[in-house]
Order: C-alpha cells, then sequence, then structure tokens
C-alpha cells in the first residue's frame, strides 16, 4: 500500500532535518506538504526542490491544499503557542499530530519507554530534547527500584539552540521536570537546561541523577544498558560517556518536595550526536527529537496500513 502522507509546520531547521529523514528513511510516511510562514524561507526553498509542495501560508495555507485530504499525520514544529491553534484546527478535521513544542497537549510520549501505550491517541507530544535523552534513564531505573528524585542538566550548544529553543526554555524546564515523573515515573523531577557557547560547538551531553530506594546496582545498570540500546535504534548517536556511578545514600538527605529520603544515588552520563542528515552532527539535541517524532509517525502509520490490509482484526 501507498506511505501514509504526512505533513510539516514548521520550516526552519527542525521541521527541515524532519523532512530529510521523512524523504530518506521513511518506510510508512512519506511527505505531503511542508507549510511555513515565510516565502522566502530556506527550507520551504529546499522542500520545493526536492519535491515536495509546499506552502506559505500557515495552518490555513495547508488545508486549502488538494493534497491535504490525502494527509494523515502533522507534525507541528513550531512553538507552543501555535501549536494548540494548529491543534484545534486539525482535531476538527480528524488529523492526528505529532508535537514537537514544549505544548503539552497530548500525552507525554517518549518512544523507548511508552509510545505503545499511546498509540490511540490524537495528539501525541515529544516532550523536549532533554527529555528525549533522559527520561529513558529514569524510566530505566524506575524498572527497578521506586525513584524518589530524579534531576536531569542538559547540555546544548548555543548554535543548536535556534530563536524557537531560547524563546521556549521556561516551557522546556517545566515539561521536561513533569514529563521525569509521568512517563521516568519519578515521584519528583528537575530539569536543567544549560546553552554551552564553546567554540568549536559541543555535541549534546546530559547528565542524569536519580534517588531510589535500596536496590542491586548489577540489576540497575543491566536496565539502563537495554534501555540505552533501545534508544539507539532510532538514535544510532546516543551513548552512555562512562560506566553508571553508584553512590548508597545512608544518612537522610531532603528532597525537593518529597521530604528526608535514604537509598541508592545511580548517576548517569550521555552524550547524543546527531546524524547530520540536514543539522550539524554536534546538534543531537534537535536530531533526537525529529528521530523520536519519526519512530512516532512509522509506528502510527504502520499500524493504520496493518489495519485497512486486515479490517477484520480490527473489528
Amino acid at each position: 500500500m501507498n506511505p501514509c502522507k504526512v505533513a510539516i509546520i514548521g520550516s526552519g531547521n527542525i521541521g527541515t532535518d524532519l523532512m530529510i529523514k521523512v524523504l530518506r528513511h521513511g518506510r510508512h510516511v512519506g511527505m505531503g506538504a511542508m507549510v511555513g510562514i515565510d516565502p522566502a524561507s530556506e527550507g520551504l526553498a529546499r522542500a520545493e526542490r526536492m519535491g515536495v509542495p509546499i506552502t506559505a501560508e500557515g495552518i490555513e495555507g495547508l488545508v486549502a491544499m488538494p493534497g491535504f485530504r490525502d494527509i494523515r499525520i502533522v507534525f507541528d514544529a513550531t512553538s507552543a503557542g501555535a501549536h494548540a491553534r494548529h491543534n484545534e484546527i486539525l482535531q476538527q478535521l480528524g488529523v492526528r499530530v505529532i508535537d514537537l513544542t514544549p505544548a503539552a497537549i497530548g500525552p507525554y510520549v517518549v518512544p523507548s519507554v511508552n509510545l505503545e501505550q499511546h498509540q490511540e491517541q490524537q495528539n501525541l507530544n515529544m516532550v523536549t530534547c532533554g527529555g528525549q535523552a533522559t527520561i529513558p534513564m529514569v524510566a530505566a531505573v524506575s524498572s527497578v527500584a521506586p525513584v524518589h528524585y530524579a534531576e536531569i542538566v542538559a547540555s546544548i550548544s548555543s548554535r543548536s539552540a535556534g530563536p524557537g529553543t531560547r524563546a521556549n526554555i521556561d516551557e522546556f524546564t517545566e515539561t521536561t521536570s513533569r514529563a521525569i515523573e509521568t512517563v521516568g515515573r519519578a515521584a519528583k523531577g528537575k530539569a536543567i537546561i544549560i546553552l554551552n557557547p564553546a567554540e568549536p560547538p559541543l555535541i549534546m551531553r546530559d547528565t542524569v541523577c536519580c534517588l531510589s530506594e535500596m536496590a542491586d546496582t548489577g540489576e540497575v545498570e543491566a536496565a539502563i544498558q537495554a534501555m540505552a540500546r533501545r534508544v539507539q535504534a532510532y538514535v544510532p548517536g546516543y551513548r552512555l560517556k562512562q560506566r553508571v556511578q553508584f553512590e548508597q545514600i545512608e544518612a537522610a538527605v531532603r528532597v525537593p518536595g518529597i521530604g528526608m529520603r535514604t537509598g541508592l544515588k545511580t548517576s548517569i552520563f550521555l552524550e547524543v550526536e546527531g546524524a547530520a542528515h540536514y543539522l550539524p552532527s554536534y546538534a543531537g539535541n534537535l536530531d533526537i527529537m525529529t528521530s523520536a517524532a519519526l519512530v512516532c509517525a512509522e509506528h502510527l502509520a504502520s499500524t493504520q496500513l496493518r489495519n485497512a490490509e486486515h479490517p477484520a482484526m480490527t473489528a
């Protein structure tokens, strides 16, 4: 059967990288439209050169396009503020949405952790780049022992932080913190982002610290290694920077919002190198977002195609 047609709203760096991923690696999805608001956008020009239908008239232009009726999934790579309006229009038209902004209208989705749990939802939120990189590690620890507190620090090159990222830093920290709790299953989560101005630019690096109930460190490390391999299946540049570190906390420490706790402190150090499909390899923070979004779309599309081929199975 023909691939499921998708559209991308947002012709900036993230949208352009995502488009190239769809064109190069899409198995069950194919480009139906690239949408922007600036007729002089480099992303729209590139899309047109690659044979992708374009519009510079935003969501209204997308809905008016002759091929819109064939589009089943729309990626939103704009901003948290714009997404609310885009989603309202698309939901009324029965189009599924994958949200790459911190708007968090739909459930938080990290493919290696909970994609199948939310595959029937009409709006899937990709959390943030820091969330995509670190929440799998929190979830891995949580699979072995209850996590009282998880704190993540995401360090990205300032060159890979465009206007949208900079404008949404508050949303980044709030959205990531909530997702650490709802997806990573930590009782309390905290997120910090650092824009690193170093030259030459450094690749994305993340630190994850979890305070959990006491547990077998071998089991915890095995769960972390297994989760890292799951993420690497769609983000090859995702890797542990060094061995996992453990420390037994026997004297009670105060956990923000939780109270005094003892337990096992697990420290995980990650780096994410981008695939350089369009963005530089140091922009792993953007690559992990577009890679996660594509995996979600592929899963949704393959499920739709499978149901179309075998309607009796879903009756």
